[in-house]
């Protein structure tokens, strides 16, 4: 374990979580900081800011700064090409305006990036070299590492999985995509699936009725139509996660954000229907892990992965 502390960032398109790490825990935090409450960059990164120089008052040994964001970074140069639902952030160059005010090194990387750096390095999947991390949530993120090495890609956006269709004839994503997964598995879209399914059955439900938690209340009640809508996800997934395999051939797939807190309902269908799918080079060893880290991945992730560019050992 790295003796030292870092500060890390955890950027949500609701709130912005900062914590100071020491290894795989996060030992101190600040008050939570509302994005959608400042108008454009500068005065939220005033108040990051803040946020920072009260865990550095209280832990004066911070080596560096980690942030991670919701949408499109250039790792290399720390530049925000844009945010997930936070206007004003295009290309901004949020490393070397941090740096030139804390006088630390920061780094800066996509969010999932940050989530698989925590997994790898403190996590589920630690001592592994060839791992896919995924984070299934309002929509669906991920990151890559092979050969021992995190997977960027030539403009630094590898890894997106929630991108990856698993319909060739499916629904016309964002940018074009047919069949994007998160178009089918984030949490609106279960909740509109479920209601579906349930309206075909001539019992009607609202929205809130059959959020991903409400459906693992039902499903475990034994409520078939809830059984049905997680056996649906999981294939959806296990689909592209199948794809990823034969492309990969990781060692574990590492699985977290809030639809995973299904547990079995999940995990045991989806693990059922990828391996159906595989041969054995690639079913063998092949592990379905859920994250360790919950809500703190981000910071986690952040704060090692800043140590890390800034020359400091982070052990896995």
């Amino acid at each position: 374990m790295t003796s030292e502390l870092a500060i890390g960032i955890d950027f949500g398109g609701t709130s912005v979580k900062s914590g100071v790490i020491l290894g795989g825990e996060v030992i101190d935090t600040a008050p939570p900081i509302a994005t959608q409450d400042f108008d454009g960059p500068d005065p939220l990164i005033d108040a990051m800011l803040d946020a920072v120089r009260s865990l550095r008052e209280r832990h004066p040994g911070i080596a560096a700064v980690g942030v991670g964001m919701p949408g499109f970074v250039h790792f290399e140069q720390g530049v925000v090409h844009n945010l997930t639902n936070v206007p004003g952030w295009e290309r901004f160059p949020l490393r070397d305006r941090l740096e030139q005010r804390l006088d630390l090194p920061v780094t800066v990387d996509n969010d999932a990036n940050c989530m698989t750096y925590a997994e790898w390095k403190k996590g589920a999947g630690r001592g592994t070299r060839d791992l896919i991390a995924i984070t299934l949530g309002t929509g669906v993120g991920g990151g890559v590492v092979a050969n021992g090495q995190m997977i960027r890609g030539s403009r630094f956006g590898a890894g997106e999985v929630g991108q990856m269709s698993n319909d060739w004839q499916g629904k016309r994503g964002h940018y074009g995509n047919l069949g994007a997964l998160e178009d089918y598995i984030g949490n609106r879209e279960i909740a509109e699936m479920a209601q579906q399914h349930y309206a075909r059955a001539g019992q009607p439900k609202t929205a809130d009725e059959v959020t991903p938690q409400a459906l693992s209340r039902l499903a475990r009640a034994g409520d078939g139509i809830a059984l049905g809508v997680w056996d649906e996800v999981a294939r959806r997934l296990a689909s592209t996660l199948m794809s990823c395999c034969w492309l990969l051939n990781p060692h574990a797939l590492i699985i977290g954000g809030g639809v995973s807190r299904a547990g079995d309902l999940l995990f045991g269908p989806l693990t059922e229907h990828l391996y159906a799918q595989l041969s054995d080079p690639f079913r063998e060893n092949l592990m379905v892990l859920p994250a360790r880290f919950g809500n703190e991945a981000g910071m986690v992730g952040a704060g090692n992965l800043a140590l890390e560019q800034a020359g400091y050992p982070v052990e896995d």
